[in-house]
């Protein structure tokens, strides 16, 4: 079996050129219709392999099936599941890849950012790229491999499939889905569309890793109502609101409890928004563990650390909101081992050792687990993901699409 590369990077250095960026502060699905670009192209390229049950809807989702080619009746139906959008962090529009063929371990200066180099002493992981391809943005933009790399992978994976009618597999389900990067990437998914027992996403790093557990997380708002008065007769009236959240946010533990201070299996609590005037000010909250239980303590602390700011401003109040966001597929996937064990082993088959790994966000898997369709996360190779510095490394693609072609073929086997 013979992975066509030169097409795989075609696709890819094509993908990431659409600007799919997605929207945190709008209420659409999808958040941003640009989305619905990369989609449409998909959809008309899956249809244009033969594949069956083509889909696309005004949500942006993108649905396919690859029919079985086995006479065993009994094998599970997997999908296979990307996400179109790039993040809001760092600008997607007029992205510029570039092909860096043979990489020499030399620092590569970002032509359209000088100020942009990537380096071997600050990416250790590009030490496993010497001597073959890598691809960057051109240092104005980040290059989308989050997770165009995905993208690009699942259908040079369906290419390759359709060309080795050697290799016997069940019936294998496409998933594309918008606004992963806003939290929102099933919000608006068809469940019974997909029709798969068990799922993969490809939204994982560095090549061989499989990721089985993610952070439970909430969102917490906090919100505080002040006392207005006119501030020119506001002596021993006004309470103002933004200065008691300020009170609130230099409370916090300075070290330990943030993002900036734990790492591994440590969970979090971090502000992300702050909103308002004098009279009603908000503080937004995320809220992480891998423990779900461990949520209940990070809200009863952080909730005791806006009590006793308050205390000292009696005519103020506040209110405390929580929002359940996703959490940690473990707790379902402990309970369907195939579906890791699976994967393992077409990592292994790939000819790369297995990296367990838990990841310190979540995933569309994440959700789809809870949904249904436990779905642990497979390696895309990208590398310094939402950032100018994004890169990824074209031989992780292709094992990439290796890996889940051995994989389509252990679900038979094992049937």
């Amino acid at each position: 079996m013979k992975i066509d590369i030169t097409a795989l990077t075609n696709r890819f250095m094509h993908y990431v050129q659409i600007d799919t960026q997605s929207d945190p502060e709008s209420n659409n699905h999808p958040t941003t219709q640009k989305q619905k670009t990369l989609s449409i192209i998909l959809f008309e390229e899956l249809k244009q392999m033969g594949l069956q049950n083509v889909i696309t809807d005004d949500f942006g989702y993108v649905y396919a099936s690859i029919p079985s080619n086995s006479d065993k009746k009994n094998i599970p139906t997997i999908c296979y599941c990307s996400h179109v959008d790039t993040a809001p962090d760092c600008s997607g529009t007029n992205v510029k890849p570039i092909l860096h063929k043979n990489y020499n371990a030399a620092d590569i200066v970002l032509p359209d950012d000088p100020t942009q180099v990537l380096t071997v002493s600050k990416n250790e992981y590009l030490k496993n790229h010497i001597g073959f391809d890598i691809i960057t943005a051109s240092g104005n933009t980040l290059l989308g491999a989050d997770d165009k790399a995905g993208v690009a992978i699942i259908m040079q994976t369906v290419q390759t499939l359709l060309d080795n009618p050697s290799v016997k597999h069940g019936e294998i389900k496409i998933v594309f889905t918008p606004d992963e990067e806003v939290g929102k990437g099933t919000a608006k998914i068809d469940m019974q569309k997909i029709g798969a027992q068990y799922g993969y996403t490809l939204d994982g790093g560095e090549a061989g890793s499989l990721e089985d557990e993610t952070f439970s997380a909430d969102a917490a708002t906090i919100t505080i109502h002040g006392v207005i008065a006119h501030p020119g007769y506001a002596k021993n009236k006004l309470v103002n609101a933004m200065k008691i959240a300020g009170e609130i946010l230099a409370a916090l533990p300075t070290n330990e409890w943030s993002p900036e201070t734990t790492e591994g299996m440590q969970g979090f609590v971090h502000p992300v928004s702050l909103n308002g005037i004098a009279e009603k000010t908000t503080i937004g909250f995320i809220v992480r563990d891998f423990k779900t239980a461990e949520l209940k303590n990070h809200h009863a602390k952080l909730k005791q650390i806006a009590e006793t700011v308050l205390a000292k401003h009696t005519s103020a109040s506040f209110e405390y909101a929580v929002q359940e966001q996703y959490r940690n597929m473990k707790d379902i996937l402990i309970h369907h081992p195939a579906v890791v064990d699976n994967a393992a082993e077409a990592i292994q088959r790939a000819g790369l050792t297995v990296i367990k790994e838990s990841i310190r966000g979540g995933t569309d898997g994440s959700r789809l687990s809870y949904m249904g369709l436990p779905c642990p996360n497979i390696f895309t190779g990208m590398q310094n993901i939402h950032s100018k510095l994004e890169w990824v490394g074209v031989k992780d693609m292709e094992k990439a699409v290796e890996t889940l072609v051995h994989l389509a073929a252990i679900w038979e086997e094992k049937s």
